[in-house]
């Protein structure tokens, strides 16, 4: 017995979810007399399912949120723009934007880039231009979680926040 439903050819009830709950959602649209046995061989067959067991993942936990800016350039956030054509060589942008006026400067790169020249690049134009930050927001991209950027930043006291890693 397939579990896709008739008319589209997709599962119409997440099986990425505990057993018990695609049992009572299964149950809600369809009746059959094996039906828990049939959804224990889709949940151990299904390779998403195996990857995502709860028990093998850490809790969610409460979102934090990010303080509020108070001043100009005290708070900023940071990222990359990569795979773009090359232009006099350089490949990637740095992104960095003030969160209290969402002002933005925009630094090109040439791939790869280091911890240590993306560090120069920061320190040359943000720094130069509006001081040390209080806090800067990135993602968990490696450079950003690296000790060497870890410790660049506690030497001055700048707070590290990092973002979700996965937010479609």
């Amino acid at each position: 017995m397939s579990l896709q439903h008739p008319l589209w050819g997709q599962p119409s009830w997440s099986p990425f979810t505990a057993r018990d709950m695609t049992l009572h959602r299964l149950r809600a649209d369809f009746h059959f007399p094996v039906d828990r046995e049939v959804v224990q061989d889709f949940v151990r067959s299904c390779e998403v399912c195996q990857r995502n067991k709860s028990e093998h993942l850490h809790p969610e936990g409460l979102l934090q949120p990010l303080d509020v800016p108070t001043t100009v350039w005290a708070d900023v956030a940071m990222d990359f723009v990569e795979a773009l054509p090359k232009v006099n060589g350089k490949t990637v942008i740095l992104t960095i934007v003030d969160c209290f006026s969402k002002a933005a400067h925009f630094i090109a790169l040439s791939h790869p880039y280091t911890a240590t020249s993306v560090a120069r690049a920061f320190f040359a134009e943000i720094v130069r231009l509006h001081g040390i930050p209080s806090s800067v927001v990135s993602d968990r991209d490696p450079m950003f979680t690296s000790p060497f950027w870890q410790e660049l930043f506690k030497l001055p006291g700048v707070k590290l926040c990092f973002t979700s890693a996965f937010h479609p």
